[in-house]
């Protein structure tokens, strides 16, 4: 709670029977002052209603009864121990706006209402006592400035309230995250959405970036992602599940990561957020990306032939076996015009437009080629393994 001080400027010196004809009028102002915030307040005279009535006037009775008790205090007196106390109440009246979801646009409003009326109310008083007119602005000066510093203090525990409620929800949603990612049942989720007050979208995209990246691209995708941290690695890798980020949403999460290093996986429903997670992180541990964000919808072919390095390793230096008799250079252009060869489906002037040749050169190459090869390419096992091996460049 924040510490509070009222002003010292003032050097007014209430006498004790003013003092005492104050207190005396205090259960009568509080009843105003309540009955004016109820019609001047409209959003505060449902929750007044009932019992709460009488709580809601006993708690600005008390409020005001701190108040006298400062002025008794006069200028050298200390008003820590009184002004402690209702500056605790208000901020915990603070704090339970918060908690109801409330603004502080009504309070505030309440407190100025209130100031007013007690004001108005106090002043009769100390005037009928003989309160002289210097004495007065004085009082005046003190009123205001307590209300002042309750305001103040309530506003300190509005926010305070609200950062710790935040801090609790992200907690829970950051334990969503990991459930979604461990798989969980259907029916721990949904408690667990519930808990997190995270409405439920028909889908999620699994987004891996750098952890140091993560608050930044949340603030461009909406406080809808949930988050989650991967620490097992060299490198901390940060996860983001992105609602509904199909069709235009999946072209803004790409645009929000531009410049980013980050691998973007497909759209799954919800439930199925841990798939679109691994097909990223399959992205990530083959290295696709090259510094910008990497749609794994567009690199699906690769995702297939690297899912397994070692063994498209093999599979190529099985299927090229044929060449391994040629120089280095030779083998290289004639994989490279088979390549080519059997992607263009034996178009002579394609193969030589994209290698740049002559169609001739590539006459002679596949000459080459089939002499090498022999029945190879006449077996259909054979020229499925040559596509493989060819279809990507070199691990």
């Amino acid at each position: 709670m924040p510490d509070a001080e009222l002003p010292r400027s003032t050097d007014l010196v209430l006498p004790p029977d003013v003092i005492d004809r104050l207190r005396d009028q205090l259960p009568h102002v509080a009843e105003r002052v309540v009955a004016a915030v109820i019609d001047e307040v409209p959003s505060y005279a449902s929750a007044f209603a009932g019992g709460m009535l009488e709580t809601i006037e006993n708690a600005v009775q008390l409020a005001l009864a701190g108040f006298l008790r400062i002025a008794a205090a006069g200028p050298g007196g200390d008003p820590a121990r009184p002004l402690r106390a209702s500056v605790d109440g208000a901020y915990v009246l603070g704090q339970g706006e918060a908690s109801s979801g409330r603004s502080m646009d009504a309070l505030l409003a309440a407190y100025r209402v209130g100031a007013r009326v007690a004001w108005r109310d106090l002043a009769e008083v100390a005037v009928a006592a003989g309160l002289d007119a210097s004495s007065l602005v004085r009082f005046a000066e003190l009123v205001f400035a307590y209300i002042d510093t309750l305001s103040a203090s309530s506003v300190s525990g509005h926010a305070d309230e609200l950062a710790a409620a935040g801090r609790v929800r992200e907690r829970r949603r950051e334990r969503l995250a990991t459930a979604l990612l461990a798989e969980r049942d259907e029916d721990t989720l949904i408690a667990l959405a519930e808990r997190a007050e995270w409405p439920v979208p028909q889908t999620l995209t699994a987004v891996v970036l750098p952890a140091e990246r993560i608050s930044a691209i949340t603030a461009q995708l909406g406080s809808g992602c949930l988050r989650a941290i991967d620490d097992t690695g060299e490198l901390s890798s940060a996860i983001l599940l992105v609602p509904d980020a199909d069709g235009p949403g999946r072209r803004h999460v790409l645009r929000a990561l531009a410049g980013r290093s980050a691998y973007v996986g497909p759209v799954r429903p919800w439930r199925a957020a841990a798939v679109s997670y691994r097909r990223a992180l399959s992205a990530q541990a083959l290295g696709l990306a090259d510094g910008s964000p990497l749609d794994t919808e567009e690199h699906l072919a690769e995702l297939v032939l690297y899912a397994d390095r070692e063994a498209h390793a093999d599979l190529r230096a099985r299927a090229l076996a044929p060449l391994a008799g040629q120089t280095p250079a030779t083998a290289a252009r004639l994989a490279e015009t088979l390549r080519s060869w059997l992607l263009h489906q034996g178009r002579r002037d394609d193969v030589a437009a994209e290698l740049h040749v002559h169609a001739q050169t590539v006459r002679y190459r596949m000459g080459q080629v089939r002499e090498i090869f022999g029945d190879r390419l006449q077996d259909p096992d054979a020229v499925r393994d040559l596509v493989l091996a060819l279809s990507a460049p070199e691990p």
